[in-house]
């Protein structure tokens, strides 16, 4: 099996055991404060926002291994939203990246940025835990899923009240968008193999403009291997709106500055 196949296999198992433990009807029983109250938008937030940064919490990955193995919630997302990030994403997977639902949680006690759940989800029953966790957007990854699944995870993602950051890697896996789709998301990554080449963003741009259409189809959002400022403002010229980072920031030992060290950088070099 290649690392998504090893990823979303051990993911499959961790549900199928999380939904015997506590099934959706008790997670829903259980309570949460922010089922009370809609999420803040997402795509709104980077639509609206001069940088589009959406900063990513995750301690390890795959391919690097460690990049924070000691980085704690408190100490970096809210020094995330100081330093001007549009938007956050949360690793909530353990096995691969680190992360936990308590990160999601404990994040969402702190900043009022929209959080995104950056997981593999496989089942529906991962958007409830999104939802409860104090989530405004999950993430749906074409290569994981059919486009049937995508539209029934992705109408279910609105029931729940939370927004969809579509994720594709190559034009193929465009036939799994659909109309509850807010974001569309160009991964650099192939997940297979975790190769990155931020140039896959480039290729993919003149598609996604005849894909999205105007402003009223997903806002575009390229995603990792971005770490030059340069590179987001030619991001920006091919018309993506949102810039996910996650491994320029957190390999620092401090986060949070080298966010905001990033975003001075890249206002000086916009045009």
């Amino acid at each position: 099996m290649d690392i998504l196949e090893t990823i979303t296999a051990n993911t499959r198992r961790e549900v199928a055991w999380q939904k015997q433990v506590l099934p959706v009807d008790a997670l829903l029983r259980l309570g949460s404060p922010w089922l009370a109250e809609a999420p803040c938008s997402m795509r709104r937030a980077l639509a609206e926002s001069e940088t589009g940064i959406i900063a990513e919490f995750k301690r390890r990955s795959p391919s690097k291994g460690w990049l924070h193995e000691d980085a704690k919630v408190e100490a970096v997302v809210p020094a995330y939203e100081t330093g001007g990030a549009s938007a956050c994403s949360v690793l909530t997977d353990g096995e691969f990246f680190g992360g936990t639902l308590e990160d999601l949680k404990q994040a969402r006690r702190l900043v009022r940025l929209p959080l995104l759940r950056k997981d593999f989800v496989v089942d529906e029953y991962q958007l409830y835990q999104a939802r409860a966790a104090g989530a405004a957007a999950v993430l749906l990854i074409a290569a994981v899923l059919s486009p049937d699944e995508c539209r029934r995870f992705a109408r279910t993602a609105h029931e729940l009240e939370l927004e969809v950051l579509l994720e594709v890697h190559t034009p193929s896996e465009l036939s799994r968008l659909n109309g509850y789709v807010d974001m569309l998301g160009v991964n650099n990554r192939d997940l297979g193999t975790f190769h990155t080449d931020v140039e896959n963003s480039f290729r993919m741009a003149d598609l996604l403009r005849r894909e999205v259409g105007g402003g009223s189809g997903p806002l575009p959002v390229s995603e990792s291997g971005i770490s030059d400022p340069e590179t987001v403002v030619r991001l920006r010229e091919a018309g993506f709106r949102g810039f996910l980072m996650g491994e320029a920031f957190m390999k620092s030992g401090d986060p949070g500055r080298a966010l905001a060290e990033f975003i001075a950088r890249l206002k000086e070099a916009r045009p």
